[in-house]
């Protein structure tokens, strides 16, 4: 697959400067940053979580986990975790669980984990388990568009 066509047409819609890395196959994305040689923290990972409201991506580095008692505090929400059944008709052009984390692409509200505010490089999931998308963190951030920036992850 390398790389979702919902993906490839919102990065280029968007002038995006990127490159795919290609990693053996794998199931998490710690396993990801582990066969690629990449810090989990450099890998910004999608967690689809939902409610009465609809879904929302929030957006975390690879080594955490979304804390939900503070995604409730500051969004005032009560989110779950959304199942991947339910995501297969969102994420057409993805594999199961590789879903890039770019909500904006998908027209899906996002959320970004404090933590990946200041990197300089990050990567993330291309939409299938063997390859990775790498761009300057400033760019991923600027393709984010108005995802609020909040403090919702836990180190795993």
């Amino acid at each position: 697959m390398a790389i979702a066509a919902t993906l490839k047409d919102y990065l280029s819609s968007q002038a995006a400067e990127y490159e795919l890395v290609p990693h053996a196959h794998s199931q998490s994305t710690l396993e990801t940053a582990h066969t690629s040689h990449v810090s989990g923290k450099l890998i910004a990972k999608a967690v689809m979580l939902e409610d009465d409201d609809g879904y929302l991506m929030a957006v975390v580095p690879a080594n955490h986990h979304v804390h939900l008692g503070h995604l409730h505090n500051q969004l005032g929400r009560h989110l779950r975790l959304a199942t991947e059944s339910q995501l297969a008709d969102v994420f057409r052009d993805c594999e199961l669980g590789a879903i890039p984390p770019l909500g904006p692409a998908y027209g899906i509200e996002m959320i970004l984990d404090d933590r990946l505010s200041d990197s300089a490089e990050l990567y993330f999931e291309a939409g299938d388990h063997e390859s990775l998308v790498r761009m300057s963190g400033e760019q991923f951030r600027r393709l984010a568009g108005a995802a609020r920036v909040l403090h919702c992850s836990t180190e795993a």
